[in-house]
Parts: structure tokens; C-alpha cells; sequence
């Protein structure tokens, strides 16, 4: 760039066809040289104010405080409490708009794992649904259409519940269990997803994380590069860390559950054991979307008492000797 300023000629040329002249063209005006009245220094034109520029503006700080005004109160707005736990979280997908979503989340895994699903007479699916009979009526969805999928592979070991009552097992699971106390845990673990409504919260925290990035790739004047830096920066800090908050938090809906339901919720414990003892590789707890395995131990452990009261107020003193009796006598099969 050239230090010097470049002073146009003060000669100006101007066209304009006289008002007489039938063919006239208003819009016809050419001018050189620098605007009347203007200055010749040198300007660049088009480039982006900063944001300390825009702050100085009163009507871009009128429009700021507006936008934070009307942004805390649509989130206080939509801001409920979570059944059982009783945390308080923001979520604006209603219940009805999760349960459109499920359909089409149900029919893919459908679609996917078609030709591995267990029949419904199979030994292993009709044993799955006796223990999810035994939990519904705790998780209190008793209106809903609940199914029970068993899915042919042993390598997987993992179960999830889709909203609206669909349930996933993999057979690979299965001998980590243990028993039915081992099974129930699991089961109930994934039911309290959906008694929480997990799923829409989710979709709620990925509009606001979303947004976030937008307003900051706007403010800072760079959308690219703040999306990328900016979607690992919420991921990490903030998706991250909610979703090990509502693993935690189905953690302890299910070990009340399973409670109520009179299973004993002290074999939640052994499970995690095992699958601490199954696992090759465990990612550090920060980069994980799930808790570490020592810490839902730990959760549980401090939990125990208030599972232990919720079954003597469902009346279970009696039963898990029974079933201790049971398996003893007609030796029922482990999984």
C-alpha cells in the first residue's frame, strides 16, 4: 500500500441531458472526482466493524440488552422440573414432538438390526419382557404401547429404550447381568431416560449450543471459524458434562425404580463391578459422554439407603428371600 494519499483533480464531469429533450433519462448522471464537499483521503470501504465499534453504537447496545432481556426470560420460561429427581432444567420440545421423533428413530433401528431381532416366543425375549412387566408400573408409563426387542449379538453390550416404549437388548449384555436383579438394573436405567424426557432436553441443549455459535460467530465477525472452534468448545464444556448428568440422573431414577419394583437394587452395584470388569478401554471421564464406571459405583453406594426405604414402603421385605428360595430349588438359569 502506498503511503502517500492520492488527491484526485477537482475537475468534475457532468451529463445531464437538458429538460427539453424529449428522451430524457432521469437516472443519467456521471460524475469523477471526489463527492461535493467530501474528503480525498483514501478509504477502505466494506470492512467489518469490530465489536467494540457496534458497542458504541446506543442502538446496537438497545438491541443487545434486548435480545439478553428476551433470551433469559424465554429460557426461564421453558425451564421444568425433571420427575423423581426433582432438577430443574430447560427444554422446549414438548412431549408430543418427542414422541413424532421416536417413530422415525424406532423404524430405522428397526430397519438396521432386521433379521437379528429374537422372536417374541423366544426364551430369551419372553424373560426380558416378565422383568420390564414387573417395571412399568413404577415408572408410572403405564399408558404406553411398551415392546421388548432382543437383538442377536453377543459382541454388543448395551440396551436402550426409545421414547414411546420400545426397548433394546443385545444379547451381548446379557451374561453381564447375571440374573434378573442385574437385568433390572439395566432396564430400569434405560426406562429413566424416557421417564425424564432425556431425549428432548437434548435437542433443547443443542438449539441453545447452536444459537451460541451463531451470536459468536456474528459478534467476533469470523461464522466459520467459529463453528468450528466453537462446536468442540460447547461439546466438551457443556453437551459433554449434561449428558453425564443425565446418566447420573437415570442412574438414580432406575435404582428407585428397580426398588419400588422390589428387585434388589444392591446388585446394581455387582453389575457395575462387572462391567467395570468387562471393559478393555475407558476413556477419560471428560471426554466421555457417560459417567466412569467407579463413579456411578460410587453414586450408587451413597444412593442404597434411600432404594432400601423406597422397597420396605412397596412392602418387598419378603421377596427377595423368596426368590433366593426359588432359584435355589428349580435352579433357574442364569443368562
Amino acid at each position: 500500500m502506498f503511503s502517500r494519499t492520492l488527491k484526485l483533480s477537482p475537475l468534475r464531469c457532468r451529463i445531464s441531458p437538458a429538460p427539453s429533450t424529449p428522451f430524457q433519462s432521469r437516472s443519467a448522471y456521471v460524475r469523477f472526482g471526489p463527492p461535493r464537499g467530501g474528503s480525498n483521503n483514501y478509504q477502505r470501504f466494506n470492512r467489518r466493524p469490530t465489536l467494540g465499534e457496534m458497542w458504541e453504537s446506543p442502538r446496537f447496545r438497545k438491541i443487545a440488552g434486548g435480545t439478553a432481556v428476551g433470551g433469559v426470560t424465554f429460557y426461564a420460561y421453558n425451564t421444568e422440573v425433571v420427575p423423581v429427581s426433582g432438577r430443574r432444567r430447560f427444554n422446549i420440545v414438548s412431549v408430543e414432538n418427542e414422541a413424532k421423533m421416536a417413530v422415525q428413530m424406532y423404524e430405522e433401528t428397526i430397519a438396521q438390526f432386521e433379521g437379528r431381532i429374537l422372536p417374541t416366543n423366544h426364551h430369551l425375549t419372553r424373560r426380558v419382557r416378565k422383568i420390564l412387566d414387573r417395571l412399568i408400573p413404577a415408572s408410572g408409563l403405564q399408558d404406553l404401547e411398551w415392546e421388548v426387542f432382543v437383538i442377536k449379538d453377543d459382541s454388543m453390550k448395551n440396551a436402550f429404550v426409545i421414547p414411546g416404549g420400545k426397548v433394546f437388548v443385545f444379547s451381548g449384555i446379557l451374561p453381564i447381568c447375571g440374573d434378573d436383579d442385574g437385568l433390572a438394573a439395566v432396564m430400569s436405567h434405560e426406562i429413566a431416560h424416557t421417564v425424564a424426557h432425556h431425549a428432548a432436553e437434548r435437542l433443547s441443549k443443542s438449539f441453545i449450543a447452536l444459537a451460541a455459535v451463531l451470536v459468536a460467530g456474528i459478534a467476533i465477525g469470523d461464522p466459520d471459524m467459529v463453528g468450528r472452534m466453537g462446536r468442540i468448545l460447547i461439546d466438551l464444556v457443556y453437551l459433554r458434562p449434561g449428558s453425564r448428568k443425565q446418566e447420573a440422573e437415570a442412574d438414580y431414577i432406575g435404582l428407585m425404580m428397580m426398588a419400588q419394583a422390589c428387585y434388589r437394587p444392591e446388585k446394581a452395584v455387582t453389575l457395575w463391578e462387572r462391567m467395570e470388569a468387562a471393559e478393555e478401554f475407558s476413556m477419560p471421564q471428560f471426554l466421555s459422554t457417560h459417567p466412569s464406571n467407579v463413579k456411578r459405583i460410587q453414586n450408587i453406594q451413597q444412593w442404597l439407603p434411600e432404594a432400601k426405604v423406597k422397597s420396605e414402603m412397596s412392602d418387598c421385605s419378603g421377596t427377595p428371600a423368596v426368590i433366593d428360595e426359588f432359584v435355589k430349588v428349580f435352579e433357574y438359569p442364569k443368562w
